[in-house]
């Protein structure tokens, strides 16, 4: 069993981090972020609203990075795909019956494939905890599976609720049992539930990433997401990430932030007053 080493690597990062509090590091977290909108009283108006914020952002904010991508529910996918202009914006939704994750498997699949077929270039879905905390991990895993196999090409972004499993080497377990079904990214937290990411829940599924890669080849990404909002707290994970995965990490192909108030308060500090974009 891999021993997860969160005081040594925690205080790593923390120490590299203080290095990475600069102009640099904030335009790549900020290239990193996926733009998030998911409340009940989301309506088809605001999300378009955010939509051409971020087609407006380049020419508003010349020399700064774009944001990775728009994240909706996905009754949502097809209004961001119809008003999207900026091709390298990815269209990520959060589905299979989100944030609960309760409910048939078939549904969940349906309503991810649905997704998929209406523009979704990533689908964030969320492990069956009910199934993880009982230890039927093999009905756990092939549901993820299942739902890979019904999204085509594309991204299958596993959310583990970490703060609701708690025990680090179980959020490992967690981990390693996403990525063996399919996964291409983990991800902590749904921000739906308290405590949302964690440190410490980073470096245990940073942990899993690396010995993943070295058992397999493939490089699975990470997403932190939930109470992500100052610029301190995303240099921090990109310090996790970059202290136990290396530099190739470092990108939007394989680190993300969920976050939906991080990237006025990245761009505040990049302009050195405030701005209220997003």
């Amino acid at each position: 069993m891999t021993k997860i080493n969160i005081k040594d690597n925690l205080r790593v990062a923390t120490n590299v981090a203080k290095s990475n509090m600069n102009a640099g590091v904030y335009a790549k977290a900020l290239s990193m972020i996926d733009l998030t909108s998911l409340n009940t009283t989301d309506t088809i108006s605001k999300i378009v609203k955010m939509t051409n914020k971020v087609n407006r952002f380049k020419a508003e904010f010349p020399g700064r990075p774009q944001v990775a991508a728009i994240c909706v529910f996905p009754n949502f996918a097809s209004v961001v795909k119809e008003h999207l202009k900026d091709t390298e914006v990815k269209i990520a939704v959060v589905a299979g019956v989100f944030p609960s994750s309760q409910s048939f498997t078939s549904i969940k699949v349906a309503e991810c494939e649905m997704a998929a077929a209406q523009g979704a270039d990533e689908v964030d879905i969320v492990l069956s905890l009910g199934k993880f905390l009982e230890g039927d991990l093999d009905g756990a895993g092939k549901e993820i599976a299942r739902i890979k196999g019904a999204i085509g090409d594309s991204h299958l972004k596993v959310i583990l609720e970490s703060g609701s499993i708690g025990d680090e080497q179980m959020i490992y377990n967690a981990s390693m049992l996403a990525m063996e079904h399919g996964a291409d990214f983990i991800k902590t937290s749904t921000g739906k539930t308290e405590p949302a990411a964690t440190p410490e829940a980073a470096i245990a599924m940073c942990t899993a990433i690396a010995d993943f890669h070295k058992k397999s080849g493939k490089k699975v990404g990470f997403k932190p997401a939930g109470g992500i909002v100052s610029p301190e707290d995303a240099v921090l994970y990109y310090s996790i990430v970059q202290t136990i995965l290396g530099d190739q990490w470092l990108n939007s192909m394989l680190f993300r932030i969920g976050a939906s108030r991080l990237a006025n308060n990245l761009l505040s500090k990049l302009e050195e007053h405030d701005v209220n974009y997003f």
